[in-house]
């Protein structure tokens, strides 16, 4: 049984920091870190796979967040700096990635239950 657990978010004021971790079980594979807004479509932040550097979604993301994974293969991170009001969503891990549309919900089979940030200006 696959289970991916996210752990990490919180409240944090604009200009902050926080690292949101997941722990996945019963799989190897490439992760990836979605996100979703109220009121908007579930995004593609990150992803990164087993042996690899990480890849952002988005222009605004790089230099910002940071997406790295154990050498085990058990845990990915995203390390979120520089923190905005927009980036305040709930935060989700996937993985297993079933095509190469990596920055689409569509592409993961996993995911775990999110992990809620906001970001007060």
């Amino acid at each position: 049984q696959v289970q991916l657990v996210e752990s990490g978010g919180g409240s944090v004021q604009a200009g902050g920091s926080l690292r949101l971790s997941c722990v996945v079980s019963g799989v190897t594979a490439n992760m990836a870190w979605f996100r979703q807004a109220p009121g908007k479509e579930r995004e593609g932040v990150a992803f990164i796979f087993n042996r690899g550097t990480g890849t952002y979604c988005g222009e605004s993301l790089k230099g910002r967040f940071t997406i790295s994974r154990d050498s085990a293969g058990k845990s990915v991170y995203l390390q979120m700096n520089s923190l905005k009001p927009e980036d305040t969503a709930i935060y989700y891990c996937a993985a297993f990635s079933v095509s190469d549309n990596y920055c689409y919900t569509s592409a993961w089979r996993y995911w775990g239950q999110g992990t809620q940030v906001t970001v007060s200006s």
